[in-house]
C-alpha cells in the first residue's frame, strides 16, 4: 500500500496582526495562527520576546514573500523601565546582577533622551538570538558565558517620557528600525544615570505599515473557529455553509498592505495573467513611474507581482498566485 502524501492545509494568504499575549513566543505564536487558519505556510516579521505582548505580524500563504519589507519597517513600542535593579537577561526573567539606592529625577531622564535618539550604536543584551561563532547568544549565556557582543548601528526616530509609575518606575514610548533592543535601552539608560534598569513591562504597538486598528487576539480567532462557525449557522447567526473558514479569512489583511512602501502599478486582469507567466508588460496611465528598482503590480487590489520597472516596462522578480 503506498503511503499518503502529508497534508499540505489551506491556500490561504494574508497577513494576520497578532496581539501577541505575554508568556508565548513567536515561534510558538506562528505554529498556533498556522493551526488554526490550516494553512500551508507561515512566518512572522520580527521576533518579539515571550515576555513582551503585542503586535506580531504573522505573514499566512503567499504573504510570506513580502516578510522582508515588513521586517524594515519602523516600529513602536511602549515599555516600562524599572529603576533599581539590573539583571541578567535586562527584563524580569533574570536575576538581579547589579543594585542601586538611587531613583532618576524627570529632568535627569528628559536630559539623558537626546542621546538615544538618532543613529546611536547599541550593544544587544547577553541573551538575545544574535549568533556569535554560529551559535545563538542567549544559549551560550545559559551555559554561563559572558559574551564580548559587538555595538551594532540602529535607529532611533522618536523616544519620549510618556508617565511615571506611583513607585517611581518610568513608561516610555519608542519609535525605532529594525535591530533595536529595548531591553538594551534599559540597561543602557539606567547606567548613564546611575541608578540601573531594567525592563519591567513591553507591549510592541505598531509594526509599519501595520497599526492598533489591525490587530487580532487569540480570543478573537478561537471565537471564529470553524466548530464555532458551524454552532452559530445552526443558530442562524452567520452566513452560507460551506465557508467554514470565513470568519477567520475576514481579519486577514491582504499581503499588499506590506508593500505601501513601493511604488503602485495598477494593471488589468490581462496584463497579470501575462505577469504570472513571468512576462514583462508595457506600463501604462500618466502617473505611472518610468523607472524603479522595485514595484508592485496589483489587479483589482490583488498583489499580482513584485519587480523593477526599466523604460516604461514592468519586470517581474517575484510573481504571486491568483
Amino acid at each position: 500500500m503506498g503511503r499518503r502524501g502529508k497534508k499540505k492545509g489551506r491556500p490561504v494568504s494574508g497577513w494576520l496582526v497578532f496581539d501577541k499575549p505575554i508568556g508565548m513566543g513567536s515561534t510558538e505564536a506562528v505554529a498556533k495562527i498556522k493551526w488554526l487558519f490550516q494553512a500551508e505556510k507561515a512566518g512572522h516579521a520580527g521576533t518579539l520576546d515571550p515576555l513582551a505582548s503585542g503586535m506580531l505580524p504573522i505573514a499566512l500563504g503567499e504573504a510570506t514573500k513580502t516578510v522582508p519589507y515588513v521586517m524594515d519597517g519602523a516600529k513602536v513600542y511602549r515599555f516600562t523601565v524599572a529603576w533599581g535593579e539590573e539583571r541578567s537577561t535586562d527584563d524580569l526573567e533574570g536575576p538581579v546582577t547589579r543594585t542601586s539606592e538611587k531613583r532618576p529625577a524627570q529632568a535627569e531622564i528628559l536630559g539623558l533622551l537626546p542621546k538615544y535618539t538618532g543613529i546611536i550604536m547599541q550593544t544587544p543584551p547577553q541573551f538575545s538570538a544574535i549568533k556569535i561563532a554560529g551559535e545563538r547568544a542567549y544559549d551560550l549565556a545559559r551555559e554561563g558565558q559572558t559574551l564580548d557582543i559587538p555595538p551594532r548601528e540602529i535607529e532611533i526616530g522618536r523616544l519620549e517620557l510618556v508617565d511615571t509609575t506611583p513607585d517611581g518606575n518610568a513608561i516610555f514610548e519608542v519609535e525605532c528600525g529594525k535591530g533595536t533592543y529595548v531591553r538594551s535601552l534599559a540597561r543602557d539608560m539606567g547606567r548613564d544615570l546611575g541608578c540601573f534598569g531594567h525592563i519591567a513591562d513591553l507591549r510592541r504597538i505598531e509594526v509599519e505599515p501595520f497599526t492598533a486598528d489591525d490587530l487580532v487576539t487569540l480570543e478573537q480567532l478561537e471565537a471564529a473557529m470553524p466548530q464555532a462557525a458551524e454552532t452559530a449557522e445552526e443558530e442562524g447567526v452567520i452566513g452560507r455553509r460551506g465557508d467554514r473558514f470565513g470568519a477567520m479569512d475576514a481579519y486577514l489583511v491582504d499581503a499588499a498592505a506590506a508593500l505601501e512602501c513601493l511604488p503602485q502599478v495598477a494593471i488589468s486582469d490581462d496584463a497579470a495573467a501575462k505577469i504570472r507567466l513571468g512576462n514583462p508588460i508595457i506600463v501604462r496611465g500618466r502617473d505611472a513611474p518610468v523607472e524603479a528598482d522595485e514595484a508592485c503590480a496589483t489587479a483589482r487590489g490583488k498583489l499580482v507581482a513584485i519587480g523593477a520597472i526599466e523604460a516604461g516596462m514592468f519586470k517581474p522578480k517575484r510573481v504571486f498566485a491568483a
